[in-house]
């Protein structure tokens, strides 16, 4: 099909950070959505980026969430609403991107990155723990309701990438079902749920959450 997502892009930041404990609700818990630039080249490889961890790989991390993307644009967009500067990484995403557009990007499509390439796999659904990240219990809500989730990619080229690198997008699929569409499906409009079922890129939990819906 034509590509929907027609202009390249580029990474602006490369960001990590491993798992650390804090204090919830008098409880202590943990998370790595504590991550920050890093210079120079970094590895990707397996289900992670060199450097980055997940503290809840079921919920946060394995082959269908290894790296996440978040656009300038939506930063830009935030600090309006929000009427403060925010840095690369505040939304915990490991690429910071210009130029190409997140939440249009199909499910399925592929970037190659310095001599990574990866799949566009699902979008972002935000737990407690951007809350946490943001100073605002009520954080996840306003994010939902902005409809600006951001991009889960699979690896399906193992290889490294940098801060300046081009997002070349050099594969889609036929359909035409995009990180927002499933983010809306989810959150909105859940009797279009079926047509994730005609998704084959799409993952296995997000197949059988429309098998349920359906």
């Amino acid at each position: 099909m034509e590509k929907k997502n027609t202009k390249n892009g580029k990474v602006l930041s490369v960001n990590v950070g491993g798992a650390r404990q804090f204090d919830y609700n008098g409880r202590t818990a943990r998370s790595a959505i504590w991550k920050f630039p890093v210079a120079g080249r970094v590895r990707v490889s397996g289900v992670n980026l060199e450097g980055d961890d997940q503290a809840d790989r079921k919920a946060h991390g394995g082959p269908d969430k290894a790296v996440y993307a978040y656009a300038v644009e939506d930063y830009k967009w935030w600090q309006t609403q929000l009427d403060r500067p925010l840095q690369h990484a505040e939304f915990g995403e490991n690429l910071t991107t210009e130029g190409i557009d997140v939440t249009s990007a199909l499910i399925g499509e592929r970037w190659k990155i310095g001599s990574v390439l990866l799949e566009v796999s699902e979008p972002r659904v935000p737990c407690w723990r951007l809350g946490v990240r943001m100073g605002d219990p009520r954080f996840p809500r306003r994010f939902t309701a902005a409809g600006r989730p951001g991009a889960y990619l699979r690896i399906l080229m193992e290889g490294d990438l940098g801060a300046g690198d081009e997002i070349r997008v050099v594969a889609q699929p036929a359909h035409d079902v995009s990180i927002g569409d499933v983010f809306h499906i989810y959150t909105r409009d859940r009797n279009e749920a079926h047509r994730l079922l005609a998704v084959s890129e799409i993952s296995d939990a997000w197949t059988r959450w429309a098998e349920d819906r359906v």
